[in-house]
């Protein structure tokens, strides 16, 4: 257990004044971490070698890994029900696997032997029980790669939007998907910066939504939103390659992302791969993360603070409103606000 203490002058919930930063690294293995979820009191992790586990938020000796396949599978993706959790290797062939909460049994559910087949993202709705798993594109610009549940049931029928050429989204911190009750959006990247939008109550009927993000090139667009409710959201992304360029990076919407702002533009600190709102903050209160750095914004996306020069972290989840957990590469972080 390692401990250390960053004093920090910044903008937090309205307030000017000196706060302390304490981080706590919960986990250091060799393994890249791109996808988190929380449960009873333990971070739940995947991440490459096939390696699936988890470490207590309370006592970091309490922890245990497994292998989901023997198999060396990159996992970018991780969802949960009340029962179980779920998870989808990168690339083809995409291996989609459930691990029972109750004793940690792996089961095989499905193989998308697709040639193309690169799933991004996977998340539930607990209190619902339906969730979306999204793939990037076939080479015909259309999507039969995405898992469309209910009560773990697949029901790939839907009118999906056509992708335009070199449009796909990015498996960053499988946060390119967003959820608020009936509401859905999924973000895109590359050529094309889109958000595409629907209603559970009429599942079948998508909407496509430009953005003026930052987009042109395959390694350009939005990796990473999040909605605090049916209307207003945050989308951040960049230029993996360009971690630096900070333009049309941070963008807003109010109106339940059928229109998107530019946040901050050329006044950040550049590429993020995770967005987070606090909780309770009415979307006040904002964290984001890179490859380089951690960014919070305490009016709505519209003015971002360096609070942290921490590198190789890329998601992030907030377990309450003073409590954060990262991870990346070789381990998971807990910080605290003070």
């Amino acid at each position: 257990m390692k401990k250390s203490a960053l004093i920090i002058l910044c903008l937090f919930s309205q307030f000017i004044f000196s706060q302390t930063l304490e981080t706590e690294v919960l986990l250091k293995d060799k393994i890249s971490i791109r996808a988190l979820q929380l449960y009873d009191g333990k971070v739940w992790y995947t991440g490459t070698d096939s390696k699936f586990g988890y470490v207590s938020l309370k006592d970091s000796a309490d922890k245990k890994q497994i292998k989901l396949s023997s198999e060396n599978l990159q996992f970018r993706t991780l969802a949960q029900t009340k029962s179980s959790f779920y998870a989808i290797n990168i690339a083809s062939p995409a291996k989609w696997f459930t691990i029972q909460k109750s004793d940690l049994k792996v089961n095989l559910n499905m193989i998308d032997t697709t040639k193309t087949v690169f799933y991004d993202a996977f998340v539930f709705d607990q209190a619902k029980n339906r969730g979306i798993a999204i793939s990037d594109p076939n080479e015909d610009g259309s999507s039969k790669n995405l898992i469309f549940t209910y009560a773990s049931r697949k029901n790939p029928k839907t009118d999906f939007p056509q992708y335009f050429p070199g449009e796909a989204h990015f498996a960053a911190s499988n946060t390119n998907i967003a959820m608020q009750g009936n509401w859905v959006w999924i973000a895109t990247g590359g050529m094309k910066a889109r958000i595409f939008k629907f209603n559970w109550s009429h599942p079948f009927t998508w909407k496509a939504i430009e953005t003026p993000f930052i987009q042109g090139t395959s390694s350009q667009g939005i990796y990473s939103i999040d909605f605090y409710d049916k209307n207003f959201g945050i989308a951040v992304g960049g230029d993996y390659t360009k971690q630096a360029e900070n333009i049309n990076n941070i963008a807003t919407t109010n109106d339940g992302g059928e229109t998107w702002q530019i946040q901050a533009s050329g006044k950040n600190a550049g590429y993020k791969t995770c967005v987070k709102i606090r909780p309770k903050s009415k979307g006040r209160d904002i964290i984001a993360v890179g490859d380089q750095n951690i960014e919070f914004s305490s009016d709505y996306g519209k003015t971002w603070t360096k609070i942290s020069e921490e590198k190789g972290l890329y998601v992030c989840e907030w377990v309450d409103s003073h409590t954060l957990v990262f991870a990346g590469k070789d381990r998971i972080v807990k910080m605290t606000l003070r």
